[in-house]
This record gives C-alpha cells, structure tokens and sequence, in this order.
C-alpha cells in the first residue's frame, strides 16, 4: 500500500506517522524547507524510517491515482491524504494596501522566527488566534497598542457543550495572561493612515457605532482561516471545507483529508484527525481514542465557527476606493454587477493575480453577493509554462 501525504503539519506528520507504522509505504510531501507547518514552523523534529520526506516541493495536482509535483514530477498513490492546512482571511478596509498591515500568522511566523516587526503593534480580528500573536510580538519587544476582537465572549455561553468537552483548552488562556489587559471586544480597526489607526466599536452585527484613533506602527489582522482545498477541487464541502466522514475519507475515491482542511479546530484535532486519516488509509481500523478525541474536537471546532463568525457589518467599513484586489489594484468601486464568480472576476479582474483569488475571492463574492463556491480549479497553484511544456507526452 502506497500512501502519500501532502502537507507537513500536525495532521500531516501524524497521518504520515501512523500510515508508516502500519506497514505502509509513505511519501510526505511538503512545500516547506521542514515540518512543522504553521504550528510549529519548522521545529516539529519529525523524523520516521518509514516515511521519505519530500521538503521544499510543490503539488499542483491529483489526476485518478496519481500527484503532480513541481519539478515537473509524478507521484502514483493508492491512497492520497490531504493535510495542507488553511491560511489567514483578511478584511479589507481602507488602508489594508498600505505599509504597516499584515496578517496575523504572517505576524507570528516572523516572531517564531525572531523577526522584530515594529515597536507598536495592534493585533485586530476574530478568534483564539489573536491572543498567541499578541503574545508573541509583545515577547519579541513589542508594545501591544491593543488586541481588538470584533466579536463578543458572550457568543461561547451558548456553546457549554462544546466548552466541557474540551475543558482542557481553558487552560491555555494562562499562557496569554500577560495580553488580556490589551483585550477590547466587540471592537475593530476599519481604516489605518500612516501612524493613525481607526479603532470602531462595533454592534452585534459589526457596523460601527463609535470610533476613536490611536497610534501604531503595525496591524495584524485576522478573520479566521481558509482552508487550502485547492488539489481536490471536485470533492464536496460545507462552508468551503471538505466533508468528510468518519474515517476522514473525503468523497473523491481513495482520498482523505485531515486537519484544518476539515474545519478550524486547533493542533489538537488536526493530529487527531491525522492519526485516523492514516490509518484508514494504510487499511487498519481507527484507534478509537484518535476517533473520541476527534469527537471532542469538531464539538470545539463547531462552536469557534459560530462565536467567531464573520458579520456582515464588516463591509461598511469600505469606501468606494478601497482596494479590495491588492494582485490586480481592483477597488470596491471597480466590482461590477455580475451574478458569477466567473463573470465577476473577467469583468473586474479580481482574483485573477497571483494569490488566483485566495486573498479576496471569498471578500469579493460577499461584497457583490455572488455566490463563492471555493477555489475549484483545475490547477492548484500557478506554475511556469515551461513545466506544463516539459509533461510527457501522453499518447492516445
């Protein structure tokens, strides 16, 4: 049985893990220099007589039983597991363009490297997220200007379920002890001008009702996460992430997904989430405490999802100049009426620049109200022609 793993995160590792220990062949591959993905950025250690590492190496696309790589390279596969994580989503609001604005994991991958960013910092957005990046810039030097959560806490009383299931992750609050004085709810950034930051409080719905200005050098921002579904374009997904069932198999034969490709829940589920992916493709019965502990998690995930959901107040913070493409400059003015994604993107040029809609896809379809049905294309990840040249060719 040949298994490979594309990413090398902790669903990835630990997919790649238990495949192995099974007995079958493994092939992790991963576009980064070492495992670890965005959790642990390169300092996983990962290392499995069974599993042949595959680093600095990109996949662009799955065709039947078989995974092309950059290079150009050909992988066959019995069975594929994909573990390629998500990435930040961005909101756009005037200013976002300019220097001084990053995303939030963008902003915590440069601190785990030892990068200073700025001397200060404002960390603005949604989720649990916000609260290690604060952490991290502040241990780097940084002053915290403040950590600004556009949603409310009280969203998690409605979800006591999920909260006893998962009691242990309350612990992990102590870690960020240091950055909850900085912590402001149901509060935004909505536009930056050099130094001048617009700091807005917000209603229910996220429409500001109050603003003020403080100073920074830097925003980080982040509004969740995007999965990276993009090698599996045809397999079925709920709210942008596949489905998949209870031993992680999606609805594309002999493929299987694992970790925040399946929804946001933390390091935790990804690896439990991995561990069954793998060995449901190795052909052996999950261990029931991976299946119990992935249980526990997407209760955990399902509630992040609600308490921290995007509100549609968000796109009154734009103006009619206000860059909603940074690939192609495109504006919100420039956005047209379109009833496609399709057709959106060939009358307005959004989405069609390098990221291929990653960034602002999902932000263009809300503020035009065109259906978004995920990044469907044929081609993961862009390539050099020269590589599509250099293919064999196939004879008919």
């Amino acid at each position: 049985m040949r298994v490979v793993v594309v990413g090398a995160g902790p669903a990835g590792m630990a997919a790649a893990r238990t495949a192995a220990d099974a007995g079958a062949e493994v092939t992790m591959v991963d576009s980064e220099p070492e495992a670890g993905g965005q959790y642990l950025r390169g300092r996983a250690g990962f290392a499995h007589s069974g599993v042949t590492h595959l680093k600095n190496t990109e996949a662009w696309l799955v065709e039947d039983h078989t995974l092309h790589l950059r290079g150009p390279r050909r992988l066959a596969f019995d069975r594929l597991v994909i573990a390629t994580g998500a990435y930040d989503r961005p909101l756009p609001f005037p200013g976002w363009d300019g220097p001084g604005v990053i995303t939030a994991g963008a902003a915590q991958a440069l601190a785990k490297q030892g990068v200073t960013l700025a001397e200060r910092v404002v960390v603005a957005g949604t989720g649990p997220f916000l609260l290690p990046v604060a952490t991290a810039l502040q241990d780097m030097g940084a002053t915290l200007v403040g950590v600004y959560e556009a949603s409310s806490p009280a969203r998690w009383l409605r979800e006591a379920k999920a909260v006893a299931a998962n009691r242990h992750k309350l612990g992990e609050l102590a870690r960020y002890r240091k950055v909850l004085p900085r912590l402001e709810t149901r509060t935004a950034v909505i536009a930056k001008r050099g130094p001048n930051v617009t700091v807005a409080k917000l209603d229910s719905g996220w429409h500001p009702v109050s603003h003020r200005t403080v100073q920074a050098d830097l925003v980080c921002i982040g509004y969740g996460f995007l999965p990276r579904t993009d090698l599996v374009p045809r397999a079925r997904r709920t709210d942008d992430f596949l489905e998949v069932d209870e031993h992680q198999r999606t609805s594309v034969e002999d493929v299987y997904a694992a970790g925040e490709v399946t929804g946001i829940g933390g390091a935790d589920l990804a690896e439990a989430e991995g561990v069954v992916a793998g060995a449901a493709a190795a052909g052996l019965t999950p261990p029931g405490k991976a299946l119990e502990a992935v249980r526990r998690g997407r209760l955990f995930a399902a509630a992040l999802a609600r308490a921290h959901e995007v509100q549609p107040g968000w796109r009154t913070w734009l103006d009619q100049d206000t860059t909603v493409c940074r690939c192609e400059k495109v504006r919100l003015g420039d956005l047209t009426d379109a009833t496609s994604m399709r057709e959106l993107k060939l009358s307005s040029r959004v989405a069609l620049g390098r990221c291929q809609g990653r960034i602002c896809a999902r932000n263009a379809a809300e503020l035009t109200g065109v259906p978004f049905d995920g990044q469907r294309r044929v081609i993961a990840v862009p390539i050099p022609l020269g590589e599509l040249a250099d293919l064999p060719e196939e004879k008919s």
